[in-house]
């Protein structure tokens, strides 16, 4: 999930970018696989990989010349609540990421994207268009589709997908609340101020869990925050400038297809048709809630 900004179309887009827009994608839907394979409880895992990537993201910050410092104390404030809500969202899905189907998981940990495109809609005090009312009713039907399967499932995958949808609404207040940040900072300086925040909180969540946290084996940990924060992340910052939002809502579905095919290899997640179509109307309306979002002025560079 990222928040980078996407041009007007696609004609300046060139074959390394699309190959970053996937790849950035692709590394972000390994990432339940390192949760699942941690051998600390997943909020601690979740501290692990926002702390192994702080370093880096200071030395991406001064590679490209973002400031770390200098925030007004309005700018302040709105990030140190966002890093709050960035913790809150890592938290609630790598608990459900334990709980639930990793394709349920990937898709509704990126329900923020319908909840983003509602809010819009708030925000400019006026009513949904057909392709809006298109989004929310597919992502409502499919849904609970899902959800339904869950239940059927074990009453645990029904919480691991309410854990996962409450990530996607937490994510949603990050978001609204990181704009600022962003404007002034930049997108790595955001990263590492909201990743900083973020690290007392989602220790003091572990504890008071009695999570196991400290890694015996730092392999997933390591891979976890490589892929999800660095690779992932990067690949990201650097294509999605150079896409509107349905080329970024279509590449967003190859998350989930990733995810159903690592549940499947290494875990035996089988689904049921009644599966697939609940998650085809999630992707739908994924894909139009994208689609619905005006394009944002090209980023220099």
């Amino acid at each position: 999930m990222t928040n980078a900004m996407a041009s007007n179309g696609t004609g300046g887009a060139r074959p390394i970018h699309f190959a970053a827009l996937l790849g950035g994608n692709a590394a972000l839907a390994l990432g339940p696989l390192w949760v699942r394979l941690a051998d600390t409880g997943p909020v601690s895992a979740g501290f692990w990989r926002l702390a192994l990537a702080i370093p880096f993201f200071v030395l991406l910050a001064r590679m490209n010349r973002q400031p770390l410092t200098g925030m007004s104390r309005g700018v302040l404030l709105a990030v140190l609540a966002g890093g709050v809500f960035f913790a809150l969202d890592l938290s609630s899905w790598h608990l459900g990421i334990e709980l639930t189907r990793l394709g349920n998981a990937t898709l509704f940990g990126n329900s923020g994207s319908i909840l983003i495109a509602a809010w819009g809609l708030i925000a400019l005090r006026r009513a949904p268009r057909m392709p809006e009312w298109l989004a929310f009713a597919a992502a409502i039907a499919g849904s609970a589709i899902l959800l339904g399967r869950s239940l059927e499932i074990d009453r645990t995958t029904l919480i691991g997908d309410l854990l996962c949808l409450l990530a996607g609404f937490l994510y949603t207040f990050y978001i609204l609340l990181a704009q600022r940040g962003r404007a002034v900072l930049g997108g790595w300086a955001l990263l590492f101020w909201s990743s900083l925040i973020g690290l007392p909180v989602m220790a003091g969540f572990a504890l008071a869990l009695g999570e196991p946290f400290w890694p015996t084996d730092w392999t997933p940990v390591i891979a976890l925050a490589f892929t999800s924060q660095l690779i992932g992340q990067g690949l990201l910052v650097y294509a999605l400038r150079h896409f509107p939002p349905l080329v970024i809502g279509l590449a967003l579905l190859t998350q989930p297809t990733i995810a159903v095919v690592v549940g499947w290899l290494w875990f035996g997640e089988v689904l049921a048709l009644p599966d697939l179509i609940g998650m085809a109307l999630v992707a739908a309306g994924l894909v139009l809630a994208r689609s619905s979002e005006p394009p944002a002025p090209r980023a220099a560079g």
